[in-house]
């Protein structure tokens, strides 16, 4: 049922996006076709302006008689030649006299009111022909008595919607008509290259670079999207079917972990997680002192899943104490004898931050060792940085772990939150360097720089100093050299293996215990070139 809520809530929630993304581009889309349309018919007014300027011009160099027959007849042969003239002719006093298209009108035709004077002498209208043509955009000059009407017929829209033209001189407001009032609506710049949006209308507006006139081409944002909405609807299916995957995926994703979240709990309320351990041996004298608890899972499918996955889990779904409680008590069972009879040997479990918070923990702990007899400092508690953050809930925790005589290891020392003083307040007894820093051994990362000064730090601070990560003799020979006394732990010593395996290599190698098989001859590896940097 979740599933498919979040199926189906995920798809309208990218169908919505896509429609909103889907308007935009086709905002965006219209707005660039209105543009395209201003230009158009700003490119055609230049031309049909210069070619009319050039014709009066000519005009007033006329030899014929004024509105004479032949001049007439002049007037009609430059209009057939020329490609933007509609008309020319004789005016005064704002009258025509005669004209190529009217001739000898019985009466002057007026009157006709003219626009401003223009520097280089004309003067412009904007009506100066009396015939009507929604489809010709007319234009007149007058220079002197002489006048031409031209303009050309308007090109088709770029657009998929219907598109308004108007014309303004630079320095005037304009008007489009077409756009509704109301208190909040604010008149658009029509005399400036822009596309803008004002209300529910969108505007275009091109300038002439030659003359004074722009012509904005404008838009109703319903008419644009309307003729884009076979744009507008791909977003929607396109967003549509992107939140129907990320909602499939999501969904998968959550039923897999709530699945493996039910499958470790059910594994850790039935005792089905195992625990392994790995050797920690002295690299001084090559003996296996300790061993270091690690919780492992297959799950109900029979795939092992790694403990960084496991673990994490547990932490966010606020269980990871059951774990922790688990492998107390199992470490315990499985290592009792061993702890009893031979006190140098010392066993380490990891705990986490929630652990440390937890007021059930250190009763969980001292009833376990009473359990099997154990004295609490066979039993070393391993700390890692990232659970120490919280500063004061750590140092009352550790403060109460080392009165009941548990060794304090901090893992993962170098890639979290420690520090010279860090160390001093938590009053630790052991660091474990990341493995981060023994893989560097041998390379030229940077990160081997850093080791002489926390070995350093470490004997500054009586502190003792377990090497996580040893793989191979030149790792184990660059901390072997020094006169720390210095634990490793790695698959050069041996890797996590059951409580039987491990007492068997116990028992097979006497007391005291001696280096497990893997491990070569670690005097002789010392015999060797590889040297560290000595520490004071």
């Amino acid at each position: 049922m979740f599933a498919r809520a979040a199926t189906i809530t995920m798809t309208l929630v990218g169908m919505a996006i896509g429609y909103f993304l889907g308007r935009a581009l086709a905002l965006q889309m219209a707005g660039l076709s209105l543009d395209q349309y201003s230009k158009l018919v700003a490119v055609q007014q230049d031309a049909s302006s210069k070619e009319a300027r050039d014709l009066l011009g000519i005009l007033k160099k006329s030899p014929y008689p004024f509105c004479s027959d032949s001049q007439i007849a002049y007037f009609r042969e430059l209009v057939f030649r020329s490609e933007y003239l509609k008309d020319v002719g004789r005016i005064r006093d704002g009258k025509i006299e005669c004209s190529a298209t009217a001739g000898h009108p019985v009466r002057a035709i007026g009157q006709f009111k003219g626009g401003s004077l223009q520097t280089d002498g004309t003067i412009a209208y904007s009506n100066l022909v009396p015939l009507e043509d929604d489809t010709l955009k007319r234009d007149g000059l007058q220079f002197g008595d002489n006048f031409v009407v031209f303009g050309s017929h308007m090109p088709t829209s770029v657009g998929s919607f219907p598109m308004h033209l108007a014309i303004n001189m630079k320095g005037s407001a304009g008007h489009v008509s077409d756009v509704p009032a109301s208190s909040e609506f604010r008149e658009p710049d029509l005399t400036h290259d822009g596309i803008v949006r004002v209300g529910g209308t969108l505007y275009a507006t091109r300038c002439s670079a030659l003359h004074m006139n722009c012509v904005t081409s404008s838009a109703s944002v319903s008419d644009c999207l309307r003729g884009e909405i076979g744009q507008v609807g791909a977003c929607i299916i396109l967003g549509g079917l992107a939140g129907l995957l990320f909602g499939i995926v999501f969904s998968r994703a959550r039923s897999r972990s709530l699945n493996l979240e039910q499958q470790l709990r059910r594994a850790i309320a039935s005792d089905r997680l195992q625990v392994a351990y790995q050797p920690i041996v002295s690299l001084g004298s090559g003996q296996i002192v300790g061993a270091e608890a690690l919780a492992r899972w297959t799950n109900e499918e029979g795939v092992a899943v790694s403990p960084d996955v496991f673990i994490k889990l547990a932490e966010e779904h606020g269980f990871v104490g059951s774990i922790t409680k688990l492998v107390v008590r199992r470490a315990l069972q499985d290592f009792a004898e061993t702890l009893r009879h031979h006190p140098a040997f010392r066993l380490n479990v990891n705990v986490a931050a929630a652990d440390l918070a937890d007021p059930m923990f250190l009763p969980m702990l001292d009833e376990s060792l009473e359990c099997v007899h154990v004295n609490p400092k066979s039993l070393a508690i391993e700390i890692t940085e990232s659970s120490t953050a919280d500063r004061e809930v750590a140092m009352e925790s550790i403060r109460m772990l080392r009165r009941r005589g548990h060794h304090i290891y901090i893992d993962d020392f170098g890639t979290g939150y420690s520090s010279l003083s860090y160390l001093l307040y938590l009053s630790v007894d052991t660091i474990k360097i990341d493995k981060a820093f023994t893989r560097a051994i041998g390379t030229e990362s940077v990160t081997v720089a850093i080791l002489p000064q926390i070995m350093a730090m470490a004997k500054s601070l009586n502190l003792e100093v377990v090497v996580e990560g040893i793989e191979t003799d030149q790792q184990a020979l660059y901390f072997s050299n020094g006169t720390q006394r210095i634990f490793g732990q790695g698959w050069l010593y041996g890797r996590a293996i059951s409580a039987e395996e491990f007492r068997a290599l116990l028992a097979e190698q006497g007391e005291p215990a001696v280096v497990p098989a893997g491990l070569k001859d670690v005097q002789s590896v010392r015999a060797g070139s590889l040297q560290r940097p000595q520490v004071a």
